[in-house]
């Protein structure tokens, strides 16, 4: 009898949890103002993903996916909902026919990739009947999609050979360089970066691309990455201009720009005090632990370029193929954050307020006016 009341109590706790969890899910839905979130689950193959769609005022939810092995479902939940909302304002502040929304599954891409969780995964992408569309991100490749694509047509991003755009590292590089331009030009008074020192934390494919494009732009580099073979690599190509720096400690070097290309939250109450820029543009997403740290740095004098706008090279470009690839057409979308970023330095100056909510006002504008013109019906049918 005893035995059967403990387990009747951890029954009605179980649904208590579970009740209480989902509570926690809307309210953080809320938080955020997402639409949707999806989990997708398929033991056979391993997959655990979550699926979250932001905002789809501009048009469908358009954002990677990420693999990653997350700690704790909560952990995996949180980076989904911060990720996707990232994406409504990048589309937005693009100005592309997207809107806002991420993916992550949770995995190690050294150990769990098989062939079989994408093809699952892309079923569960197809479900969503073109309410989203996704691709490479952290810790995965165009080639994993290659076997999603076989499910679904909502994919972006894949191979040449089979039809993608190629490498959304290129565009994603020039986006960041056009942002250190303006950046340049609002601080000292030109677009030029020569004899400019730049840190650059994190050498991957954006970041070292950065790095040859600073380098051609005539700047001193400081690169670090967690990888240090890519680190020699780069010192030995460029000898002259590129040194080698601490993953850890680069973000206090003397430099006039930090360029984040790694991890997300590297803005954060310790680091804050640690930096010695006189800017911060680089292509990590989510930058900022907390809004309220670009706050901080407008305090601080330091001139931040929101991470959402300079690092939309890659969205410009695969938005692009979803309506027909043309390399000439995102290129020169891309160049155009340098004026855009301009606008919004302009903006924080003369209303003395952040750079990240000046960037914000002008994204939440944008969708106001798409939002008011899409009140009018295009037609019915039955």
């Amino acid at each position: 009898m005893k035995n059967q009341q403990t387990q009747t109590l951890q029954l009605v706790k179980n649904d208590a949890d579970e009740r209480a969890t989902m509570r926690d899910i809307f309210e953080l839905m809320d938080q955020f103002g997402h639409e949707q979130v999806i989990f997708c689950r398929h033991p056979q193959s391993g997959l655990k993903a979550i699926i979250a769609i932001h905002n789809t005022t501009m048009g469908p939810a358009l954002g990677g996916c990420r693999m990653v092995p997350y700690a704790t479902t909560d952990e995996a939940l949180e980076d989904v909902l911060r990720l996707s909302r990232g994406m409504t304002y990048k589309c937005g502040v693009a100005d592309v026919d997207f809107g806002g929304g991420k993916a992550v599954i949770i995995g190690d891409p050294s150990r769990d990739k098989t062939p079989e969780l994408f093809r699952a995964f892309g079923r569960f992408v197809g479900g969503l009947n073109g309410r989203f569309f996704t691709g490479t991100d952290m810790g995965t490749e165009p080639e994993d999609f290659v076997h999603a694509a076989r499910e679904s047509d909502s994919f972006v991003g894949l191979p040449k050979s089979y039809g993608g755009s190629g490498d959304t590292a290129i565009p994603t590089a020039l986006g960041v360089l056009q942002g250190m331009r303006a950046t340049a030009e609002h601080l000292w008074g030109s677009p030029s970066l020569e004899g400019r020192v730049v840190a650059v934390q994190g050498a991957g494919k954006v970041g070292t691309r950065l790095v040859q494009l600073l380098v051609e732009e005539g700047a001193r580099v400081i690169v670090a990455d967690i990888d240090e073979s890519r680190v020699n690599a780069l010192c030995d190509q460029y000898p002259d201009q590129v040194e080698r720096g601490d993953i850890d400690t680069i973000h206090q070097m003397d430099c006039d720009i930090f360029s984040p290309c790694a991890k997300g939250g590297i803005i954060n109450d310790r680091t804050l005090a640690e930096l010695h820029c006189q800017a911060v543009v680089g292509s990590a997403n989510n930058q900022l632990a907390e809004d309220r740290h670009g706050d901080m740095l407008h305090q601080m004098g330091i001139l931040y370029a929101p991470d959402y706008l300079v690092n939309a090279g890659g969205l410009i470009q695969v938005a692009d193929e979803l309506k027909g690839y043309n390399e000439e057409r995102v290129m020169a979308k891309t160049r155009s954050i340098y004026q855009m970023l301009l606008q919004i330095y302009q903006l924080s100056r003369e209303e003395d307020i952040p750079t990240c909510r000046a960037a914000d006002r002008l994204v939440v504008k944008r969708l106001e006016k798409v939002a008011d013109l899409r009140r009018i019906l295009l037609g019915f049918t039955r």
